[in-house]
């Protein structure tokens, strides 16, 4: 096939003044930012259901955008036309990774033998396509949502017929993760839940997922796949109540199953805001239980209670992502635009348009990190604020575990009252950012 994206050529970074639409104001792949390139630190990757297949279809009207890229849709000579299509569009933005579900890839039959056979074949062109590029698969997953039969879930579903054919599933994306040379594998429970207690045992539930997970753990692994697992937090839609409702709720799920060794959290900014959380609040979570793995990059409205997988533009929430990235040391993953465009934004252009969007507003992110953590004060302030734990001998004694309620109590009624605690200073922290962030414009 011929080139698809006519009239659009690569993009470069043109600097913020420039007015070109189709150029990086801010991304530039080869600036190094606290000892590494942009590139690096800013993994991206195309999340090849949204780009390559969402119309701007919704619950009230047909698609406005075009995707059969000059093929009738169904087919597999569609399938190929998204593959030509996918690397034409990361090779023109200098995208480094792709994500996907298994019915992404190719149309579902109702038959698995015929869709598992498609799959070989469409990884098989895709794996042509690989080479000569420095393009790589970042993760895969299989869709256990949107057919009928995973209405009740798919690991939490109450047939075992059903289960047997999520595993299946999981076992085919998982062969083609690893053919392609994956990086991680995803859960997205999006059904994995309940909509009323009065017809669900939520402990069987739960210990199904966990069965499913702990055999996809044992596969993946007799196939050679080294990478990391990831369960992917949402807090709600479709189901009213899921299992895997954020951050720490996940945490706990693997521990308790001991799958925390095998899996981390791919963490989505919709979802974490969603749960009522900040995405940093998820992040945070995640490193400092040893868990970050990859993150999904959108983000939500919040004047709109589900899942808009809008592309970032808030700079602030992605410096804030930033900052917590840096300081956990990176993630395994990368940086996945999990994100669409608005159903009135139907043409190619925009399609390009929303990944510079999302690309430059993680290059700042990224900037605006680094200067805050240059500048050192909000560290410094975190660092002193827990100092009566690190000069005197009773804080000493706390974080050692060489203390008990007797030797406390006896201390404190030997103070009659403490002291009050030093000021948590917010509105002073956040001039401090507003001061780093635009103190120079």
């Amino acid at each position: 096939m011929g080139e698809i994206f006519k009239g659009i050529s690569k993009v470069k970074f043109e600097g913020a003044k420039s007015t070109n639409v189709l150029a990086f104001k801010y991304y530039d792949p080869e600036r190094v930012v606290l000892g590494k390139k942009m590139s690096e630190h800013l993994p991206f990757a195309m999340a090849w259901w949204h780009n390559l297949c969402a119309i701007g279809a919704d619950m009230f009207g047909r698609g406005t955008a075009d995707k059969h890229f000059g093929v009738k849709e169904g087919t597999m000579e569609h399938a190929k036309a998204k593959v030509d299509a996918g690397f034409e569009f990361m090779e023109k933005l200098g995208i480094k990774y792709f994500c996907w579900h298994d019915v992404d890839l190719v149309p579902e039959d109702a038959d698995i033998n015929v869709t598992n056979k498609r799959l070989d074949e469409i990884s098989d062109y895709i794996l042509e396509k690989m080479k000569g590029t420095d393009i790589k698969c970042l993760w895969g997953t299989a869709n256990m949502f949107s057919n009928p039969r995973f209405c009740n879930g798919a690991g939490s579903t109450n047939s075992a017929d059903v289960f047997a054919f999520a595993a299946a599933q999981v076992k085919k994306a998982l062969d083609i993760t690893v053919k392609l040379g994956g990086k991680g594998y995803v859960f997205w429970g999006g059904r994995e839940g309940y909509e009323t207690l009065l017809n669900t045992d939520m402990k069987f539930e739960q210990e199904n997922i966990a069965r499913l997970m702990r055999m996809a753990v044992d596969y993946g692994r007799k196939i050679g796949f080294k990478g990391d697992f990831y369960i992917e937090p949402k807090p709600k839609e479709p189901m009213k109540h899921q299992y895997d409702f954020d951050a720490a709720t996940a945490i706990g799920f693997l521990r308790a199953h001991g799958l925390d060794k095998d899996f981390k959290l791919n963490i989505e900014a919709n979802h974490a805001t969603l749960a009522g959380h900040t995405f940093e609040h998820d992040l945070r979570v995640s490193a400092i239980n040893g868990m970050l793995g990859s993150v999904d990059a959108n983000q939500g409205d919040s004047q709109l209670g589900w899942d808009t997988d809008e592309f970032p533009f808030d700079v602030y929430t992605a410096t804030m992502c930033m900052l917590e990235i840096i300081r956990a040391g990176g993630m395994t993953g990368g940086l996945n635009f999990d994100a669409k465009n608005r159903r009135p934004s139907y043409t190619v252009e925009d399609m390009f348009a929303g990944y510079i969007l999302g690309m430059d507003t993680f290059a700042l992110g990224l900037l605006n990190a680094a200067a805050i953590i240059e500048d050192g004060r909000l560290d410094k302030f975190v660092e002193e604020r827990y100092a009566s734990y690190r000069d005197t001998e009773i804080g000493k004694k706390i974080v050692g575990g060489k203390t008990n309620l007797e030797e406390l109590a006896d201390y404190a009624s030997k103070l009659k009252a403490p002291a009050m605690p030093g000021s948590g200073k917010q509105e002073v922290l956040e001039s401090i950012v507003n001061s780093v962030l635009f103190g120079n414009k």
